[in-house]
């Protein structure tokens, strides 16, 4: 296969998601998204990254259909039949939903000290969310009685997941104690807006515990009504927070990447990051990626600054962490590495069983461009990543 017939694994991700949330910044000026640029072109760019949720959805469905993941919500965001990727897709696929499958369980798990010890409760802010299946799946793991989940999105990604949710049985009767909510985020947005929507407890419709918020990521930083945290509904402050990005920041402008990241660590204290984005964009097969996606009017602006691993881990210590006292680590791995070392001999068997693999030396070339990479600050909710740091 030669290299321009290598596909990109950022047009086939994991979690089905809408890269809807994803809108690439413009411009850099405080208080304007756009800059100078017209309003027709950042639509049009807009509705391009946020067209790969369909990729993303079907590279998941093809990856559940063979047997490299367990999610029986994949089909329900996909119309039609299942189509199979390649196989270097399908394993990328897999490695990418694995290792962050691993870091988010180590978040959520909790062993007790003894018979009085309280699961603690942790949060989760997901930015660009889209179609991603995972708070549905850790429902039906039965981990998510001590959890808050949040998704980030554009108003039009989050009214179809909405639509999406309401309509399936599946998905909205999946658990009794739960019910269904539907409301304006706050009392400054316009009554003709895309509401918040998600599940509380039933006996207690103000305990949400799943929100999906309708918003352009790129106005956080600079909409005063939005400067305060709970302007959104159920995002709280005093508990260990994670935010997912999986190729989500990649897509806007590096300060403004910066300034959505800093807003949540200014209002958080005890705080982690995972981020799925590419590296390794100078040598050839990345410029090739690069070219791909210039073919569809998307571009990665933070890809060109945070090039390699220790470029990355540098990024996530300036985001958040702020003083001395404030712990945490940063850690990264390539999704090669994270297959090598996170995937035990006896998965790997049975996943080299699934399907052949004859494009070995393009897998790992594939693998080496895409990255996984978390950090976190704080002394108390991060105890098993410290563990996980201490295992590699």
């Amino acid at each position: 296969m030669s290299a321009p017939q290598i596909p990109n694994l950022l047009l086939s991700p994991a979690g089905g998601r809408s890269r809807g949330g994803r809108g690439p910044g413009r411009g850099r000026g405080r208080g304007r998204i756009s800059g100078r640029a017209n309003a027709a072109a950042i639509q049009s760019k807009d509705l391009d990254i946020q067209s790969t949720d369909t990729d993303a959805a079907v590279s998941r469905l093809s990856a559940v259909s063979l047997g490299y993941l367990d999610d029986p919500f994949a089909s329900l965001f996909v119309n039609g039949p299942s189509t199979r990727r390649q196989p270097i897709i399908n394993r990328g696929t897999y490695a990418r939903t694995t290792a962050l499958d691993i870091l988010i369980n180590a978040f959520l798990s909790h062993e007790p000290l003894s018979t009085d010890d309280i699961t603690p409760t942790r949060q989760i802010i997901s930015l660009g969310a889209g179609t991603d299946t995972r708070y549905f799946r850790l429902r039906a793991k039965n981990m998510h009685h001590n959890l808050i989940y949040h998704e980030f999105d554009f108003p039009s990604v989050c009214a179809t997941k909405r639509q999406i949710t309401s309509g399936s049985r599946s998905l909205s009767m999946q658990d009794d104690s739960m019910e269904l909510f539907a409301w304006q985020e706050n009392k400054t947005t316009e009554e003709d807006q895309e509401p918040a929507w998600g599940f509380a407890r039933r006996e207690d419709s103000s305990d949400i515990r799943y929100c999906c918020h309708p918003l352009d990521l790129r106005s956080l930083p600079y909409t005063p009504p939005m400067s305060l945290l709970d302007y959104f509904t159920g995002v709280r402050s005093d508990i260990p927070t994670l935010i997912i990005s999986e190729c989500c920041l990649c897509y806007l402008e590096v300060e403004n990447a910066q300034e959505v990241v800093e807003w949540f660590a200014d209002r958080i204290e005890s705080l982690g990051i995972i981020l799925y984005e590419p590296i390794g964009v100078d040598d050839p097969f990345g410029q090739m990626m690069v070219s791909n996606l210039a073919a569809r009017n998307i571009t990665m602006p933070t890809v060109k600054v945070y090039k390699t691993l220790d470029d990355q881990k540098r990024r996530l210590s300036d985001l958040i962490i702020h003083t001395t006292d404030d712990g945490g680590a940063q850690e990264a791995e390539t999704v090669g590495n994270i297959w090598e070392k996170w995937i035990s001999p006896q998965e790997k068997e049975r996943v080299d069983n699934l399907e052949g693999l004859d494009e070995v030396e393009e897998w790992q070339m594939l693998a080496r461009h895409y990255a996984v990479v978390w950090g976190w600050r704080g002394k108390s909710g991060w105890e098993n990543w410290e563990a996980l740091k201490e295992n590699q």
